[in-house]
């Protein structure tokens, strides 16, 4: 028995550090048909806006907004011409957490029929961001282009995704 716990720790430690040490980077320049920014974090959205602004992709989805947050602030709080949000900017506000994150993004990118989306959310969050969006599309021929936005997370930040990410990956096939 003792071996056995030994081993459960030495391969989650093992886990941990694989996780620490490979956190996603920044995806390449390519064109997708859309952009998926998951709020919650310094950068996301600008560096959405960013690829936006350079006709990387053509909308930006911008899931888990507050239901009082309008486009025309946050034209106001990024800087950007209002027209961009206009045209371009969707607004998720059903989310509240990750999971359902995914379930939004899944259900706009099929109505829009979009065949590739950027995600964009920070390093640390990424794994299980990527993970719930490509689980809930299932099937659904839908290329993911994961793009990290780096970050200096803490310890305690990558101790507690790394658990979350994990429950996930277990829970994730019981419909949890």
């Amino acid at each position: 028995m003792t071996r056995v716990l030994g081993f459960l720790v030495l391969l989650w430690a093992l886990g941990f550090a694989l996780f620490a040490l490979t956190l996603p980077r920044p995806a390449d320049d390519r064109v997708t048909d859309s952009i998926v920014v998951l709020t919650g974090g310094p950068g996301r959205l600008d560096r959405g806006l960013d690829l936006l602004s350079r006709h990387r992709a053509r909308r930006l989805f911008l899931s888990g907004t507050d239901r009082s947050v309008r486009k025309s602030e946050l034209a106001a709080r990024t800087h950007r011409p209002p027209a961009l949000f206009d045209c371009c900017v969707d607004l998720g506000q059903e989310s509240v957490d990750t999971r359902s994150n995914a379930i939004e993004t899944a259900a706009w990118l099929r109505a829009h029929h979009y065949a590739s989306v950027r995600l964009i959310t920070t390093d640390w969050h990424m794994p299980r961001a990527h993970a719930d969006l490509a689980r809930v599309l299932g099937r659904d021929p839908i290329l993911i282009v994961p793009d990290a936005v780096r970050s200096q997370p803490s310890l305690l930040t990558l101790f507690t995704e790394y658990h979350k990410y994990v429950l996930r990956r277990f829970a994730a096939p019981f419909g949890y």
